[in-house]
């Protein structure tokens, strides 16, 4: 019989340094899970990763409906595609400096914002794209802001002293008239273009109001319209506000006409639900929006620009290539500031709104009191006495 025993997989060690015997009944002692924010109640023990439940592919699983929404959910898609491009110019020059993209540092995102500087970008536009980049990244892995942040605060002290901000001029009562006045009540786009000039005017709307209105969102009675406004810059979470706008003496300006002549004109081209404001032919008729993917029947805010825009031109206005939709709810606010009334919530905007405050109820104070004025009445004055 032989009694040598064959060796296999055998290890080779030091005399000194033995492996340690395994000893199976012995398990390793679960870690604790804590941290500075845990709290232990007396009689409680400290806990461990053994307390923790065990996950499954299930449970990190979602439907696909439920997928259909996460992608679906969220920003305007204005925002969502200036993202992108955002994103995809940041991986870009991430590329070109040999830097890593996503997650990226918080020395990469410094360096890419003080790049932003560099090229005169304004603050606005550096700041959408540091936020667009920051959401990018995995929640745990997001870039410190303090430095980036602080760079960005003291470019724009410099960037205000040589930058003057333009902004859309006004659309006075007298511009609105005039420009009201172009529109052929016997054609589709006349009564289109006095309606959405009247509404926007009365409702003080941004261009995207305008342009989502639909037809179930717009309700006229003898006394006033009122347009539901599904969502806008100050009600993302889309809860939707109701906006009144009085009937008008003057039949030009008339809002409440206004609306019943378009409905009407939107009943003989067929329509009698969806987009509120259409795109038509230079013939009247309803333009083909088949290739609309994004937003069907429904026209862009550009195209309300145009069609404000183009009124301008044909009222003779001197400045009509810088009047925008914004203009009618510039004009509109500053009317209303005017009179003596706050347009905060004609125009939607936030409670104690600031912009509201120094754009238009500051500066109608101001002008009100405006010396010179003291002035002009002074001279009526001695001229009523003088005849």
């Amino acid at each position: 019989m032989n009694d040598e025993v064959e060796v296999v997989d055998a290890e080779l060690v030091d005399d000194d340094h033995l492996p340690a015997a395994i000893q199976p009944h012995l398990a390793p002692a679960a870690r604790p899970m804590v941290d500075r924010h845990t709290i232990i109640y007396p009689g409680q023990s400290v806990p461990t990763e053994a307390d923790q439940p065990t996950y499954t592919e299930r449970d990190l699983q979602v439907s696909q409906r439920t997928a259909d929404r996460l992608e679906n959910q969220s920003a305007p898609k204005n925002t969502s595609a200036n993202y992108a491009s955002q994103r995809g110019i940041f991986e870009t020059w991430c590329a070109e400096q040999g830097r890593v993209a996503r997650p990226c540092t918080t020395a990469t995102y410094v360096e890419y914002v003080a790049h932003l500087i560099e090229l005169g970008r304004s603050p606005n536009a550096i700041s959408a794209a540091m936020s667009a980049i920051r959401t990018w990244m995995p929640e745990d892995k997001k870039p410190g802001t303090k430095q980036a942040r602080g760079m960005l605060n003291e470019y724009k002290k410099t960037w205000a002293k040589r930058t003057a901000v333009r902004k859309a001029p006004p659309v006075t009562d007298d511009l609105l008239r005039a420009m009201v006045a172009t529109c052929d009540l016997r054609t589709p786009a006349g009564l289109r273009d006095r309606c959405m000039l009247l509404l926007g005017r009365g409702a003080l709307n941004r261009r995207i109001e305008l342009a989502d209105l639909s037809i179930a969102d717009v309700a006229v009675d003898d006394d006033f319209v009122t347009l539901h406004i599904r969502s806008s810059k100050t009600d993302q979470d889309a809860k939707g506000e109701h906006t009144d706008i009085p009937a008008d003496d003057d039949p030009l300006l008339d809002p409440v006409s206004a609306v019943r002549d378009w409905l009407t004109a939107l009943h003989r081209l067929g329509v009698r639900k969806g987009a509120f404001f259409r795109a038509l032919t230079s013939r009247g008729t309803l333009q083909n929006r088949s290739v609309a993917k994004e937003r069907g029947d429904y026209v862009t805010g550009d195209a309300i620009n145009d069609w404000v825009r183009s009124r301008a031109h044909k009222a003779g206005a001197k400045n009509w290539q810088q009047i925008t939709a914004h203009g009618l709810r510039r004009g509109g606010a500053q009317a209303i500031a005017g009179a003596g009334g706050d347009p905060t919530k004609q125009g939607r905007w936030k409670a104690g709104s600031a912009v509201v405050k120094r754009e238009y109820l500051d500066r109608a104070q101001s002008r009100a009191e405006n010396p010179w004025l003291k002035v002009a009445a002074k001279r009526r004055a001695a001229a009523e006495e003088q005849g």
